[in-house]
């Protein structure tokens, strides 16, 4: 009972992948548009560059604008917990410049 499950399972998993195999390509170019960040932008300031660089790389502008403002040693939590934890690709010399930036630009002393 159980090999003649697993030979429908086998028969059916075949029957997909050449319908899947079997079907046309697109016959346009396909796009997607997003939202954008509604009117956000970073503010300008010493090290916006890098912020604009590295953080809209995986997040929009206005979730970095619409946090509660931090203080230096919790901007730079952020930044780690976004290198560390998400694997943003921020370099060593950036992260600090980063932090510099939102902690004068979105942070609190």
């Amino acid at each position: 009972m159980i090999s003649r499950s697993i030979a429908y399972l086998a028969l059916a998993g075949a029957v997909f992948a050449g319908a899947v195999a079997a079907a046309p390509p697109p016959k346009a170019a396909v796009t997607i548009s997003l939202p954008g960040d509604a009117g956000f932008a970073f503010k300008p300031g010493s090290g916006v560059e890098g912020a604009q660089r590295y953080c809209l790389t995986c997040h929009s502008s206005a979730y970095v604008s619409t946090q509660p403002p931090l203080t230096k040693t919790q901007w730079t939590a952020e930044v780690t917990k976004m290198r560390k934890a998400y694997g943003a690709a921020i370099p060593d010399d950036a992260a600090s410049a980063i932090v510099d930036y939102l902690t004068a630009t979105y942070g609190k002393s």
